[in-house]
């Protein structure tokens, strides 16, 4: 289905029964729907209420998100974050790899870091990443979380220092977050640009 909003557009399909993907300016989330909901990702800052509304169509209540599950701490995966904390419940999962208190340890590449250090863009960082206070579950990788009969947590970093991927044995599904991108209907590996660590991406995608 598409849904026409305010200000955008949002793509939504069911991938499989219970499992939505939806998609606002070029970002995936993943909305697990079973007796509690689970979110995957939360898209840019602003996403928030157009990821709501979309959980109210499906006769749903975005208060009914028990468990948010970030795949990597960049701006455009927890951007809706902290406006989902305050229309939720959930608690929030996160890599520990991908956290810090200490900005020189954001999971961005290093021009990237430097760039934040502009004062003009140093005011947006505290909208660009999630913080250990932000987080309920600190990951480690190996997890077995409780949505879709049991969601492996696997880490896969490379995009990311904590970047995971999600494996459902019971649906047979994969969630990779950045790991893996589709452009013009290929798979290609995550961006160059801004990952952390290109070689060790390369590498946890061969394991995928």
């Amino acid at each position: 289905m598409t849904l026409a909003l305010e200000s955008g557009i949002l793509l939504a399909m069911q991938v499989i029964p219970g499992v939505h993907q939806i998609t606002l300016r070029c970002v995936n989330t993943v909305l697990i729907v079973e007796e509690k909901l689970t979110l995957i990702d939360t898209g840019f800052r602003g996403s928030a209420s157009r990821i709501a509304d979309y959980i109210n169509r499906l006769g749903r209540s975005v208060e009914e998100v028990g468990l948010i599950i970030i795949t990597h701490n960049h701006l455009d995966h927890v951007g809706g974050l902290h406006a989902l904390g305050k229309m939720t419940p959930a608690r929030v999962a996160v890599h520990r790899d991908d956290l810090s208190e200490d900005e020189s340890g954001l999971p961005y590449p290093g021009y990237l870091r430097r760039l934040m250090k502009v004062p003009l863009v140093s005011l947006f960082r505290p909208l660009v990443y999630a913080r250990p206070g932000d987080v309920d579950i600190q990951l480690t990788g190996g997890e077995v979380l409780p949505p879709l009969g049991g969601l492996e947590v696997i880490h896969t970093p490379g995009h990311t220092p904590g970047s995971i991927s999600l494996f459902s044995v019971e649906k047979k599904l994969l969630i990779v977050g950045d790991m893996l991108n589709n452009r013009h209907r290929d798979i290609i590996p995550p961006s160059r640009l801004i990952s952390s660590d290109f070689p060790q991406a390369i590498d946890s995608v061969k394991r995928l």
